[in-house]
């Protein structure tokens, strides 16, 4: 590493810090307890304004540097866990039961609260930073809200920076990619309806089940054979809810899922397609049906110019030749989008080690990359604000 500015002990608190968030995870819109410590902590260590409620759970702190300046930058992590049990076997585990910080949120708001501090104590910068704690990123629309409410009205930011881990790689790599860099996502909700009875009398029922399962089969269909194979796009049915005992044909179905996509004319030809199906499905089982497909997430994008900005402060950090600025695009998503939509910036992956994939039941963060990361945020801030002369 070539620039660390952080010392023994910070790094120590830092760790018993994302212990406590990791052992107390809460869902999105429910961040009561993660909302309550991050403003205690960002009031204990001086920052000048600490706003809490919007989006309910949501926190902004303000930052003033100790040399004038007009310009404002905007650091952002994410504090929402997730619905699953954890079996990571880590002594801080969850004590929520069925609830888990499996995405590393938790270590999200660790590094930014690390950053925190460490330019609290330290406010060589010319300007001002907006400390941005944002509820519900999972699917729930966490960021829209705070736009909504005004975060950029009330808490306006020339540019803005995100980050999130990525695990089974190396500790200390860091990857970006100027323009497009995460897919958007559409989530899907098909409802089948039919005529149910005695499961020795299939013949007098229609039997949403078949239907059901037909439809599984037949969207597998819409990318292969109704997108442009050079134009990104997966289609993956996650959900299928149909009856609930063994004798009994039921009358209802539930098929859900996702469709990730960087253009939006995909998105809408998808979207005719899968339309196409369930009508002809519905037709060939004499079943009815609905279908709602919901933009959840837009594709993010980094402004080329931000995204440079955002690995060079990497480089400073974990050194030069570990950081991929031309780094792969994903089909994961994330509600970033929406806010750098409002506002140029970039968002950057900072790898580690951890064994399992994200949103796994057994995910563990490499708490090696707590300091990393906040150093990453302290040395944006130092060359983004970085006081004239």
């Amino acid at each position: 590493m070539t620039f660390l500015p952080f010392s023994a002990d910070f790094v120590a608190e830092l760790r018993a810090l994302w212990e406590d968030l990791h052992a107390h995870p809460e869902l999105g819109f429910s961040e009561l307890r993660t909302c309550a410590l991050v403003a205690e902590k960002l009031r204990a260590w001086g920052v000048d304004e600490v706003h809490t409620g919007l989006a309910g759970t949501g926190v902004v702190g303000i930052l003033r540097g100790g040399v004038p300046g007009e310009r404002r930058i905007g650091l952002r992590a994410d504090m929402d866990a997730l619905p699953i049990a954890e079996d990571s076997g880590l002594d801080c585990a969850s004590t929520n039961a069925g609830v888990m910080h499996a995405c590393g949120h938790d270590g999200h708001t660790t590094m930014l609260l690390g950053a925190a501090r460490h330019l609290a104590a330290n406010r060589q910068f010319a300007g001002e930073v907006v400390l941005i704690f944002q509820p519900a990123e999972e699917g729930l629309g966490g960021a829209r809200r705070m736009l909504e409410e005004g975060l950029f009205r009330r808490f306006p930011c020339d540019e803005i920076y995100g980050l999130h881990n990525l695990p089974q790689s190396v500790t200390g790599r860091a990857s970006i990619r100027p323009g497009p860099m995460m897919a958007g996502a559409a989530f899907f909700d098909i409802h089948l309806t039919g005529r149910g009875g005695h499961a020795a009398r299939p013949h007098s029922t229609t039997d949403v089940l078949i239907a059901a399962a037909d439809l599984v089969g037949r969207l597998q269909t819409v990318v292969s054979r109704a997108v442009d194979p050079l134009e990104p796009c997966v289609l993956s049915c996650t959900r299928l809810e149909a009856g609930n005992t063994y004798n009994v044909i039921p009358d209802k179905a539930h098929v859900a899922g996702t469709v990730r996509y960087f253009s939006r004319d995909v998105l809408e030809r998808v979207r005719s397609r899968m339309d196409q199906i369930c009508r002809g499905i519905a037709e060939s089982h004499q079943v009815e049906f609905s279908l709602e497909l919901r933009d959840t997430f837009r594709p993010l994008e980094n402004t080329p110019a931000f995204a440079e900005a955002f690995a060079d402060a990497a480089a400073e950090v974990l050194g030069n030749k570990v950081v991929d600025r031309n780094g792969p695009m994903s089909m994961g998503s994330e509600d970033f989008a929406d806010m750098l939509a409002d506002v140029p910036g970039a968002f950057l992956y900072l790898h580690h080690s951890g064994p399992e994939t994200l949103h796994s039941p057994k995910f563990r963060l490499d708490p090696a990359v707590l300091p990393l990361g906040a150093a990453i945020f302290v040395q944006l801030v130092s060359q983004r604000l970085r006081p004239a002369g």
